[in-house]
């Protein structure tokens, strides 16, 4: 590990960074590097301008994955190196508001019907039941659910946050079913290989994959997808905003608002204005 490297890495880690985005971010610094063949400490404003344009135009990037790398370049440039110049000259993207693809009460139905293996079974009935986010159904473990109080505590969530989520009747059960015929090895609820280590996100997502084509469903699903029609469906069943806001453990109301958006019954409900006009001629009829 070179000087530099472990200089970013303290400097994330005292200010208490989690440790997917520390890895993040020295991930997207030495892309940077390796992309000019030369360390990130010789470069400046014009090879990140280009490497901008070269994740867009070339490698056509996500918004949201472009601004995790230009962060951890304004983090490593700003603090790292004390450049004077790096938010200026390190802009991010306008970030896309596309609404996210949400599954009907049948759909979700359908999907479970379509997975063989138990524990798949399990973790992604608890991600729906409980809308979680797939690294925290992935961390769960054995303690973090209290039969007593009916709830589940999500521990180091995003932000570095905890918060209670609910553990429905039905969930309880299921998973107390899938605990005799599993048996899961080690603390964690769905154990990864070593069995002391959590499932992987790639191996969840690679799971998600085959299942939705298992399922015929032509919607696109990952698993966040699950996460998005939990609140949807909380929403359609007339539990109100701030209530989903804590329960997904969301920052900002404004992110939770977004599915008013989604909600076909919150949209349909509404009577539009056209409805309160005089009658009209038919279409059909002759003048």
């Amino acid at each position: 590990m070179t000087t530099l490297r472990q200089r970013m890495i303290e400097q994330m880690t005292v200010r208490n960074f989690a440790r997917g985005t520390r890895e993040a971010y020295v991930r997207h610094v030495a892309r940077l590097a390796r992309h000019f063949g030369r360390s990130p400490e010789l470069l400046g404003p014009d090879e990140i301008h280009r490497y901008q344009l070269h994740l867009f135009k070339e490698k056509k990037v996500s918004t949201s994955s472009h601004n995790q790398t230009m962060a951890a370049l304004r983090f490593f440039y700003k603090v790292t190196l004390e450049k004077s110049w790096s938010i200026r000259h390190i802009p991010y993207a306008k970030r896309e508001r596309k609404l996210p693809s949400v599954l009907s009460l049948a759909e979700v139905a359908r999907f479970f019907r379509s997975i063989k293996s138990p524990k798949y079974r399990a973790l992604f009935m608890t991600a729906y039941a409980a809308g979680l986010r797939v690294s925290e159904v992935a961390a769960l473990r054995t303690g973090d659910l209290d039969s007593q109080r009916r709830v589940i505590h999500i521990r180091n969530a995003k932000g570095l946050k905890d918060r209670y989520v609910m553990l429905s009747p039905r969930l309880l059960t299921m998973l107390r079913e899938y605990w005799k015929t599993i048996r899961p090895q080690g603390q964690f609820l769905f154990p990864g290989v070593p069995s002391d280590r959590p499932l992987s996100r790639v191996a969840i997502s690679l799971a998600c994959q085959k299942i939705a084509r298992d399922s015929g469903i032509a919607k696109r699903i990952t698993p966040h997808t699950l996460r998005h029609s939990f609140a949807t469906h909380l929403l359609e069943a007339g539990t109100d905003l701030r209530t989903i806001q804590v329960l997904l453990g969301h920052r900002s109301l404004h992110t939770t608002a977004l599915y008013l958006h989604v909600s076909g019954k919150a949209v349909s409900a509404v009577r539009s204005p056209f409805d309160s006009l005089g009658s009209f001629p038919s279409l059909t009829a002759r003048s």
